[in-house]
């Protein structure tokens, strides 16, 4: 078993912290720009339009991400205590409402772009997004958050700042498992962006990463006290219609094709 006892926090200078977290989330944006920069080049597309997109993405993330937590997981006490909700730097951030946000921020982009529709931006942001989702779940781990359900499997860890219990790492689970769609995706992308309907790589984003989300919530710990006892966690209940839509936009756009094929027959 792997005992975890690295400090969240890489070095601070005065009353400023760096820590492993913000340091990965900032990565993740970084990243994500330097792969949509190649896509917007591979596609002539303008350059400029990046750096809007950029800010859509980065506010539809953060806005989305804070609500979500302070809406999904305990909505009785920031509806009670408002400016709770300004406070992000106290933590709480939910990948679900990130989806959300991202979600009407890519669409508020593409209304004021005449040759980026929609669905052509999600097919693309995505490819990003699950890169990101690595980097985010990594900053988890070395925030010892997230954590997993007891297990005596050789690779668990001992979170020692939260206790002594071998734990499943969750946080590991998803790292990965985001990495490898990833790799799917843009792979995807780079062979046949010519040729892929509109949507399909986003139907592919969501019905594999919110499978997945699904399936990994059953070795996490439940993150509310209020979640103890459910058939379901919050995550699992939020993933499904974000899986469902994922494999209506799959067949959606995969029938489309086919019909359009009958039609030339």
């Amino acid at each position: 078993m792997i005992k975890w006892n690295v400090s969240p926090e890489i070095f601070s200078i005065g009353p400023v912290t760096i820590r492993w977290y913000g340091l990965l989330f900032a990565t993740s944006f970084i990243v994500g720009f330097e792969i949509m920069r190649r896509i917007f080049r591979k596609e002539n597309k303008n350059e400029d339009d990046l750096n809007d997109l950029v800010w859509y993405m980065i506010w539809g993330t953060i806005i989305g991400a804070r609500l979500g937590h302070c809406l999904f997981y305990n909505p009785s006490f920031y509806l009670s205590h408002p400016l709770e909700i300004l406070m992000i730097w106290k933590g709480g951030l939910a990948s679900h409402g990130a989806a959300i946000g991202i979600l009407i921020a890519i669409y508020l982009y593409s209304k004021k772009k005449a040759d980026q529709s929609f669905l052509w931006v999600m097919d693309r942001v995505v490819i990003t997004v699950a890169l990101a989702g690595t980097f985010i779940r990594t900053g988890n781990l070395f925030n010892s958050e997230i954590i997993g359900k007891p297990t005596n499997l050789p690779w668990a860890f001992v979170f020692e700042r939260v206790d002594n219990i071998p734990r499943h790492p969750s946080q590991i689970y998803e790292a990965l498992a985001y990495l490898i769609i990833f790799i799917i995706l843009y792979r995807l992308y780079l062979k046949y962006y010519s040729e892929l309907n509109e949507g399909y790589l986003f139907g592919l984003f969501l019905t594999l990463v919110f499978t997945f989300r699904f399936l990994v919530e059953f070795v996490k710990a439940r993150q509310e006290p209020w979640e103890v006892g459910l058939p379901l966690d919050m995550g699992q209940i939020l993933s499904i219609p974000l899986v469902i839509a994922g494999v209506y936009i799959l067949y959606k756009f995969n029938f489309k094709l086919t019909k359009q094929k009958q039609e030339r027959k």
